[in-house]
């Protein structure tokens, strides 16, 4: 069973941290409705969805994925990058202990789950402003027992790498080349961002299907061409907090 937890958009999402872009007012009410909306697309694709509410305070909160990363052998808590979020993760820990087994990485460590694309056994983190390389270095330690190579990648200009870089398949990466170091994305086939869709980078897979930001026509057209499906989502509003489509979620197989 495909499962995601997902969390309300807070009543505060205007506070919101943003780091690459400037802050812009958001439409608090369009958000609600494009979170609703983003997490049917989830239930039609098959996926068991569960909304928590209690973090509403944290402006954050919606963009549960930077809290944990969740792999089959068990989850990790993350070292949030930033004061303002590090409360979040006690009831995402609560949560996801129900699932798996919890590891938890500590400060001065950070990272953050935005930060960590896993493909296959292969997990290629980000070395980021909210990621640090003690952060790479214990989940290292936590990963590689499990048979996970850790390869770090350094970004920049972006948020999180996959603000930058996310798998359309197996072997295939979409990624923004100005926004991450390539070198270390080597072994991939890398498609590359239309220059002027810079944040499509961040697409969505669950199964066979890819989902693409809304107002991103080329890059639907070229998904349409390597994915079985193409869903779109308009998150127009919560990329006024620096969000993309992976943000929302964190999406894992459990046996319940």
């Amino acid at each position: 069973m495909l499962r995601a937890l997902t969390h309300k958009v807070s009543p505060r999402i205007a506070e919101c941290e943003v780091n690459f872009i400037d802050r812009s007012p958001i439409d608090l009410r369009l958000a609600v409705l494009q979170h609703d909306h983003y997490c049917d697309v989830l239930k039609g694709l098959g996926v068991t969805v569960k909304k928590l509410s209690e973090n509403g305070s944290y402006p954050d909160s919606c963009f549960v994925e930077d809290t944990a990363i969740v792999v089959d052998e068990l989850a990790i808590i993350c070292s949030m990058g930033v004061s303002s979020r590090r409360g979040e993760t006690k009831l995402i820990e609560r949560e996801l202990s129900n699932y798996r087994e919890t590891a938890q990485i500590s400060l001065p460590a950070t990272i953050e789950g935005g930060d960590v694309l896993r493909i296959g056994n292969k997990i290629l983190i980000g070395q980021s402003s909210r990621t640090n390389l003690e952060g790479i270095k214990e989940l290292a330690k936590i990963l590689e027992p499990y048979g996970y190579r850790v390869v770090p990648v350094l970004t920049k200009g972006s948020l999180h790498l996959k603000s930058a870089c996310t798998a359309i398949d197996e072997e295939t990466l979409f990624v923004n080349p100005d926004w991450v170091e390539l070198d270390a994305l080597r072994g991939f086939n890398l498609t590359y961002t239309p220059a002027e869709e810079p944040w499509s980078a961040n697409t969505l897979r669950v199964g066979t299907t890819v989902c693409v930001q809304a107002g991103c026509p080329r890059a639907v057209q070229l998904m349409e061409r390597v994915a079985e499906r193409v869903e779109i989502i308009d998150i127009s509003e919560l990329r006024k907090a620096e969000a993309g489509l992976t943000c929302s979620s964190i999406i894992f197989e459990s046996a319940i």
